[in-house]
């Protein structure tokens, strides 16, 4: 139902309604007209006759007159009145359609009335179709009823699709705004697996790299028959392994310092490097950061090596970590 009761269009339509209502009377009394008219011609013919023959005396008859019925107030053109009839149609299937497709939405418009009552409309286009038969002056009135009413149809039938669109947009914003939000879980998702693999790569190549304190460095080159406290190759290696235990690294770790020295001096502490001035068993640079170990630094291995310990932990964590190093860059 519509509640437009108090609207000017309205209004405009109930006057539209009883002009409806009076056109069966207008048209009877068009036709009594007519039957009058055809009469007056019947007897207005052998009057005039029976003048001019003498017969009927002093008295005479009025004469006939277009003008005696009136001119019509308005009239109307084929095509005006066809034009009416193709908007009224026009109406009629655009108010169809947006019921339709608001239907087929199943979307919530804001109004529970989503329909449009076009029955008015199309009994005032049934009557004008029929009176197209009847004078121009009634074909316009007609015409004017339908205009009237496809301009109410109109209006309904665009406040309904103005919220239907409106329906429509608030769905795509909303099903835009779900889109982004899955695309950005989805990358976050994403992300998170990458950074996972990467990690878990990075486990995999710390388990079987030398730095990862678990693996020997390869063919290290053991010294026998050292001392501990003596000053050769041999007792050099006797040294750092009973000191290695203070780090609480084991064999392992001890093999890849065996192969990381052997390397940079041969474990000899009076080895010196011209090019670059390390110096020592542990090839410290310059030479003189050893002495925080003991002042004797250039002459005892012991107090190269215990330099050198503290420096692979702080710096590589394990003799295994500053290996891996060194033969990834050829220093440590």
């Amino acid at each position: 139902m519509r509640s437009h009761s108090s609207s000017p269009a309205r209004r405009t339509l109930r006057r539209a309604e009883r002009r409806i209502r009076r056109r069966p009377v207008l048209v009877v009394a068009t036709l009594a007209v007519g039957a009058l008219a055809t009469a007056g011609f019947t007897t207005a013919a052998p009057a005039a006759e029976a003048q001019a023959s003498g017969s009927l005396g002093g008295f005479a008859l009025a004469s006939y007159s277009t003008a005696s019925f009136g001119t019509a107030p308005e009239t109307v053109t084929a095509s005006a009145v066809e034009k009416a009839v193709t908007d009224a149609s026009t109406a009629v299937s655009a108010a169809a359609t947006v019921a339709s497709d608001i239907a087929a939405s199943g979307l919530d418009v804001g109004t529970t009335d989503t329909t449009v009552d076009t029955t008015e409309l199309e009994t005032a286009l049934e009557q004008l179709e029929r009176a197209q038969a009847l004078p121009a002056m009634y074909s316009a009135e007609f015409a004017e009823d339908v205009t009237t009413l496809t301009a109410s149809v109109n209006e309904e039938t665009q406040g309904l699709r103005g919220k239907l669109d409106a329906a429509l947009a608030l769905k795509a914003q909303r099903e835009a705004e779900e889109k982004a939000r899955k695309e950005a879980e989805e990358k976050a998702r994403q992300e998170a697996e990458a950074a996972a693999a990467a990690e878990a790569a990075a486990a995999a190549k710390q388990s079987s790299n030398p730095g990862s304190g678990s693996s020997s460095a390869p063919n290290p080159v053991y010294a026998t028959g050292g001392a501990v406290g003596g000053t050769s190759p041999a007792d050099a290696q006797a040294t750092a392994r009973a000191m290695i235990g203070n780090y609480g690294w084991g064999d392992d770790q001890f093999a890849c310092l065996v192969s990381l020295w052997q390397k940079e001096s041969g474990w000899n502490y009076q080895a010196y490097n011209r090019s670059s001035g390390a110096y020592g068993i542990p090839q410290a640079l310059p030479g003189s950061k050893m002495g925080t170990a003991g002042a004797d630094w250039q002459t005892n291995p012991a107090t190269q090596i215990s330099w050198g310990l503290g420096y692979i932990s702080g710096r590589y964590g394990s003799p295994c970590g500053a290996w891996s190093h060194s033969q990834s860059t050829g220093w440590y």
